[in-house]
């Protein structure tokens, strides 16, 4: 059994030990920052179809501090420590060339990753709420990392936005533990099972739903995130797109609706209604832009939608589908944020109309880039296409037709934007697209090489995943989901 602290404490110890020995010895925060997302990797994977409470200091719940580990968190810290491990080892060359304090960066980069894992593990409110403010925290420096103008507004929009969000669940931890006298989930759980809901708990639903969805970015929550991605570097863009979206928003949200507050009628409708809207609106606002980075973070909006919208039907077959499209996302999303990061590495622009011809000039970014892009787009047999085929299923079996009809329209519209950006950055070539310049370009060096590989290759495999349906891989996750209330408190209070 692997030591869940270890999951928190490895990457804050490093990110502290970094700045101490980095002035002397220039090579430490490369390899440290390298070395901790790959052993946290190794963990993550070492925590596959495991079930474990862990009791800090001893002290049982509801008295002590609880770390829980089940099904739904083992895939978050795969997904979040797979991805982590991609960007840091693409940050090694990327950032020699753009940015300067690697010790910062690395150290910013692991308070992020050890604060997302301790919001996927922590198994009371209160711990949840402080890990996410440190993940937010780290993730705020780190859009405004290259201290522009334009980096330094997008990251101070996100800082309000994020606080907003922030100010919202602190409010509504507050009043629960006002109402049940404990800040451990499963005894709030409990608690709130046995009383009839009053406005008061009503209020505090909304309020923590409210502030987990403005850091899941769904439409109407979604103001920040159009500016944060692109200003970002482009590590720090796959890591908020492919993970900290999922880590500090959709993950919580599901936690708290399944686990916590219990799964009804009105809800389901709420989540698929709100999954439309995000992915409709989402992709529409994308296919306007030629702003390759800002292209991408529309459609994290747009594609959040449709995991809603699974995860909103209710059913084993929807709950499956938006599980498998949440573990898609992170791979196909970080890969094209990383193939953006390549793009503009060697041209130096994100303007689509300014790109051309780079599968002559870059093979490696140009073929995972229309690897990623098929992926999203839902094409077969790369893995976006099974789980959104499985979500459309879902629908159409729930007897909710239009959702299926939204998410192929959806689909559609995807497809139309990445043809726009196969075409003019990959096949074809922009109206301002300067041919003195594309001589000069070459592939990226190996350390970003490798990561665009890797992840590639995961796009076109990993819809091998799907067989065995809701009894196979993902059939953990499921019966956490539909274990509903009763499950978790049992899991994490019973003797």
């Amino acid at each position: 059994m692997v030591n869940l602290p270890l999951f928190i404490i490895l990457p804050f110890g490093v990110a502290f030990f970094i700045p101490m020995v980095s002035r002397k010895f220039k090579w430490v925060p490369d390899v440290l920052g390298n070395i901790t997302t790959f052993i946290l990797l190794l963990l993550s994977l070492m925590t596959l179809n495991q079930e474990h409470v862990y009791h800090i200091g001893g002290w049982r719940a509801p008295f002590g501090i609880v770390l829980v580990l089940d099904g739904l968190s083992c895939l978050l810290l795969v997904i979040i420590n797979l991805i982590s491990f991609m960007s840091s080892l693409f940050s090694i060359e990327y950032l020699e060339k753009r940015y300067t304090s690697k010790l910062r960066y690395y150290s910013l980069f692991l308070l992020m990753v050890g604060g997302m894992n301790g919001t996927v593990l922590s198994g009371d409110l209160f711990n949840l709420f402080v890990f996410m403010e440190i993940a937010s925290i780290a993730s705020y420096a780190l859009v405004g990392f290259g201290c522009e103008a334009r980096e330094l507004e997008a990251s101070f929009k996100y800082l309000v936005m994020g606080n907003v969000g922030s100010l919202f669940v602190l409010y509504a931890v507050a009043l629960l533990y006002g109402k049940t006298g404990t800040l451990n989930m499963a005894d709030v759980a409990r608690i709130l099972k046995d009383i009839p809901y009053d406005n008061l708990i009503a209020f505090s639903f909304v309020l923590i739903i409210s502030g987990f969805m403005i850091k899941s970015a769904l439409v109407p929550f979604h103001a920040w995130l159009p500016d944060a991605h692109p200003s970002a570097p482009a590590p720090i863009s796959a890591m908020l797109s492919g993970v900290v979206i999922k880590a500090l928003g959709v993950y919580v949200v599901i936690r708290l609706i399944f686990n916590l507050f219990g799964f009804n009628h009105i809800i389901s409708n709420i989540l698929v209604y709100m999954g439309i809207t995000s992915m409709i609106i989402g992709v529409c606002l994308a296919i306007l832009q030629w702003d390759l980075k800002r292209l991408l973070a529309y459609h994290s909006i747009s594609q959040m939608g449709y995991v809603f919208c699974g995860i909103g039907l209710g059913t084993t077959l929807g709950i499956l589908g938006g599980i498998f499209h949440l573990f898609n996302h992170s791979l196909f999303k970080s890969l094209l944020f990383l193939d953006s990061g390549s793009i503009e590495y060697e041209t130096e622009t994100r303007d689509l109309n300014k790109m051309g011809l780079l599968y002559k000039k870059m093979p490696i970014t140009s073929f995972s880039t229309l690897v990623a892009s098929m992926s999203i787009s839902g094409i077969p047999p790369f893995n976006g296409f099974w789980s959104k085929f499985i979500i459309i299923l879902a629908s159409i079996k729930a007897g909710r037709p239009i959702v299926a009809l939204w998410a192929v329209i959806g689909s559609i519209l995807t497809l139309s934007s990445f043809t726009k950006v196969c075409r003019y950055s990959i096949y074809g070539k922009g109206e301002k697209f300067d041919k003195e310049k594309w001589e000069k370009l070459k592939e990226v060096p190996d350390f970003m090489s490798i990561p665009l590989i890797i992840l590639s290759i995961l796009c076109i495999f990993t819809g091998l995943l799907l067989i065995g349906l809701e009894n196979g891989i993902f059939g953990p996750v499921i019966d956490v989901l539909k274990g509903g209330v009763l499950e978790y408190i049992n899991k994490v209070l019973g003797d």
